[in-house]
């Protein structure tokens, strides 16, 4: 369950009991309405329901004490929606049932914790956009299986995350639509004993679109979508709090979580300064995707309903949510603070001695006439002299006889320029940020 530790108010209330009987009582009273104007029941009524409803704030622990008694949450808030109400409270939830309540009010909670996460990811966007434009021609090395391959810029780092979290919010945008939806069918969803449109009502009252066909629930597919991802968007988390990790590292130091004035690394070591928020967020992205296997598991449900999706989703829906949206809060705040080394970043591009370049080495030698499989051989050959420490990389092809037959030392040098590898920066910038 949800704990304070890892949770932000705003998102926090909406899962709240009190939030929770308010969503229901409003369900209820907008029926109501749609009722009276159909003739169904009194327009007294309805009226006397909103006016009672409206002013009154309900007792948590009076439903609770009533529900220990009749075991049922939906009755004992209607029961103590009556006492509230008086005499006109018999015709609230006429032909209703409690998946009514149940599924069109979790399906309201849903909605607004999507637009807390949307704006989330917004926020998070916007730190990604300003450091990848701060450091768009910061150098630095790219690694390919944890070793270094080829130069890239930090950059280029940020824009690829800001691509891929510009997709979660997309992915978000369209998992909020997929449970916007609302049910009030009655009994196996045959609109036997309500009108459909009491539902159309509701649902037009609520923000919501009718659910088409509604057995008794809202089908459960629609839940496993969403919850599906908020695990995709966990692993985005996971991936960008991966790369920060391993830049922190202390054999890299490219990059550097902000350590505050009075922060403490390390209860032992003093002089520690620890990865911790993106560590933090890693382990909560695992906790999210978690939550995406039950929701797949509910939507197989015995015929027109049963409830073993019940009790899954008064874990999930709060907990999901809960966590990814501290776990973007915090991403936001780790990139938005973070402490870049460009002076390290060079430091480590120099590190191999020239050996980044090899590929282009490769190349120049294919359009001087040598086949791709001699040119491998001879650039490779210099290159694991320089991993056994002989020389750099430059020097050893200068001295190697069969690659200055074909290369002059300052065709060599000109293969050796950083400026090759950002000539389409801009290009890559263009794409994923516009014309910025």
């Amino acid at each position: 369950m949800t704990i304070a530790r890892y949770s932000r108010p705003e998102m926090t209330a909406i899962w709240s009991p009190e939030t929770k009987f308010r969503i229901w009582f409003e369900i209820e009273a907008h029926a109501a309405d749609a009722m009276a104007e159909l003739g169904t029941i009194p327009k007294e009524a309805a009226k006397k329901i909103w006016e009672k409803g409206n002013a009154a704030k309900f007792d948590v622990a009076r439903i609770d004490e009533i529900e220990a008694e009749v075991k049922h949450d939906v009755i004992a808030f209607l029961t103590h929606l009556s006492e509230i109400v008086g005499p006109e409270a018999r015709f609230m939830h006429a032909g209703m049932t409690s998946s009514d309540v149940l599924d069109t009010c979790f399906n309201v909670q849903l909605v607004r914790a999507a637009d807390i996460l949307i704006a989330d990811v917004d926020n998070l966007l916007v730190a990604l956009k300003r450091r990848a434009i701060e450091h768009k021609l910061t150098a630095t090395v790219g690694r390919s299986h944890g070793i270094h391959a080829e130069p890239t810029t930090f950059g280029l780092k940020l824009a690829y995350a800001y691509a891929e979290f510009s997709r979660a919010r997309e992915r978000l945008v369209a998992a909020r639509k997929e449970v916007a939806t609302c049910a009030i069918s009655g009994a196996v969803g045959t609109f036997a004993q309500v009108d459909p449109r009491v539902e159309a009502h509701v649902a037009k009252a609520m923000g919501l679109a009718v659910e088409p066909v509604s057995t008794q629930i809202i089908p459960r597919d629609r839940h496993a979508m969403y919850f599906a991802t908020l695990g995709v968007i966990a692993s985005s988390i996971e991936r960008l709090a991966t790369e920060i990790r391993h830049l922190q590292r202390t054999e890299v130091l490219e990059a550097e979580e902000f350590f505050s004035e009075k922060q403490k690394g390390s209860s032992a070591m003093p002089h520690k300064r620890n990865p911790v928020l993106s560590e933090n967020v890693t382990g909560l992205a695992r906790m999210v995707r978690a939550y995406a296997l039950p929701a797949m598991e509910n939507v197989a449900l015995w015929h027109e309903r049963d409830i073993s999706h019940s009790s899954v989703e008064r874990m999930i829906g709060p907990d999901a949510t809960v966590t990814l949206d501290f776990a973007l809060a915090r991403l936001a705040s780790i990139i938005d603070k973070l402490i870049v080394y460009p002076a390290a970043m060079q430091k480590n591009l120099d590190r191999l001695g020239g050996l980044i370049h090899s590929q282009r080495i490769l190349i120049a030698l294919t359009q001087k006439g040598v086949s791709r499989e001699d040119a491998y051989r001879l650039v490779q050959r210099n290159a694991m002299k320089v991993w056994s420490g002989e020389s750099d990389f430059l020097s050893l092809l200068k001295a190697d006889k069969d690659v200055s037959a074909k290369l002059s030392d300052k065709e060599l040098e000109a293969n050796f320029n950083l400026d090759h590898h950002f000539k389409h920066v801009d290009t890559i910038f263009k794409r994923a940020f516009g014309a910025t």
